[in-house]
């Protein structure tokens, strides 16, 4: 079959979807200077399936020099974001456009691959991960499907392009990518002959960095059918090899079982309840941060918590991290879909963080010293505040540390 007859004329929803897209004028902008190029990849795929379109990629015969060339003399500022892939990114009104020279891949070792230029488009689309992923949209609609992602879209499933096995040796993120993509579109059973070969080559995973095998991950636990994906993930032994220390999948599904938010730091402290699992991943400090605290069970939640017991958790520890904890709790219960859970959310986010009002110069007013006596005298002096649930001023806790001072001489 010729390319000529894999095109067809898009869908009539999906052009006035692309004409209500934020950037479809610096993409006729794009089209005027290059007019070979055609949209590629996840911004066709949603477009087909009327999802949000976050980012319009391209791809053309053109190189990336000429493809430079051509956009500066037309006025857009262009970027080499990456030239020895084929990649320049053209900015018009402040909006990112990828453009990407048409490629096959000469070598590839389950990690990168070495490409080459080409003008074939179905030797481009060849080189893709998955059917769905694979098509592409020219200027005047034309759809080029050229392994049947169409179809597989509609009925949702995910298929690599070809020969599953090799799509994985050549880079084993794509085993990963699989359960990613399939969350959002699959449905029913996911696809046999897929399954087989990551299950198969699952020893690849060790192969790439920390840092892509945890941004994938973390897309998975934030996207739908997360219980789903992480069965497919403990057949096929991907679970294992990423985490070998990783919970019985009923403490996640009780989590999720609560309904509550997609957040992927609370999932994985579930999934994974492990103390270092952060520095394992390689995640920011921030999010090591907050799985270390989601780790803990204090300061103590519990829905039957009075209003001064609420506005002391609060000055201990940050809303958002109360709130995570809070479903992780709900989930440990059986997962019940309230018993008050809501409730306490509701009490925490209208509860005012307290401030403790005095400071270290306050207490020199007061006549303390500095040095080590300073930090007791207003640890004891914050132990009384918070025991007063937070409400006294900074006038009342200067009269009860007054009195405490007197007593001591």
């Amino acid at each position: 079959m010729t390319q000529e007859t894999k095109a067809v004329q898009a869908p009539e929803y999906v052009l006035q979807h692309l004409e209500r897209i934020e950037g479809y004028a610096g993409l006729k902008r794009v089209w005027e200077v290059l007019p070979s190029a055609r949209l590629v990849g996840g911004c066709v795929r949603d477009l087909l399936c009327r999802k949000k379109v976050h980012d319009l990629d391209l791809a053309s015969p053109f190189t990336p020099e000429e493809a430079q060339r051509c956009l500066e003399e037309a006025g857009a500022k262009v970027i080499p974001t990456g030239l020895e892939h084929g990649t320049v990114t053209a900015v018009i009104n402040h909006v990112p456009y990828e453009i990407t020279t048409l490629r096959r891949d000469v070598t590839t070792d389950g990690r990168h691959a070495v490409v080459a230029w080409t003008d074939d488009w179905e030797e481009d689309a060849q080189r893709r991960d998955f059917t769905i992923n694979a098509m592409s949209l020219d200027r005047n609609g034309m759809l080029y499907d050229y392994f049947g992602g169409v179809e597989d879209l509609h009925v949702g499933q995910v298929r690599f392009v070809g020969d599953a096995a090799r799509r994985i040796e050549e880079d084993a993120l794509r085993s990963l990518r699989f359960f990613r993509f399939f969350a959002r579109y699959g449905q029913g059973e996911a696809d046999y002959e897929a399954c087989k070969a990551i299950r198969r080559l699952s020893g690849l995973m060790s192969r790439l960095s920390i840092e892509r095998v945890a941004m994938e991950l973390l897309k998975i636990l934030s996207g739908p059918q997360v219980l789903k994906v992480m069965q497919l993930m403990e057949e096929t032994d991907i679970l294992s090899v990423i985490l070998p220390d990783y919970a019985p999948l009923g403490a996640l599904a009780q989590l999720l079982a609560c309904e509550g938010p997609a957040e992927p730091l609370h999932r994985l402290a579930v999934l994974c309840p492990s103390v270092d699992i952060g520095a394992r991943l390689k995640l920011s400090n921030e999010s090591r941060k907050i799985l270390r605290l989601l780790g803990r069970d204090m300061p103590k939640l519990a829905v039957d918590m009075d209003d001064a017991a609420l506005r002391r958790v609060r000055f201990e520890q940050s809303l958002s991290v109360l709130l995570l904890r809070s479903w992780i709790m709900q989930g440990q219960l059986l997962g019940r879909p309230d018993e008050g859970w809501n409730m306490l959310r509701e009490r925490l986010e209208d509860t005012v963080q307290p401030i403790f009002p005095l400071a270290g110069r306050d207490l020199l007013e007061l006549g303390v010293a500095p040095g080590p006596d300073m930090g007791r005298w207003l640890k004891l002096v914050q132990q009384w505040w918070l025991a007063e649930g937070g409400l006294p001023d900074k006038d009342a806790c200067s009269t009860w540390l007054r009195g405490q001072l007197s007593t001591s001489e």
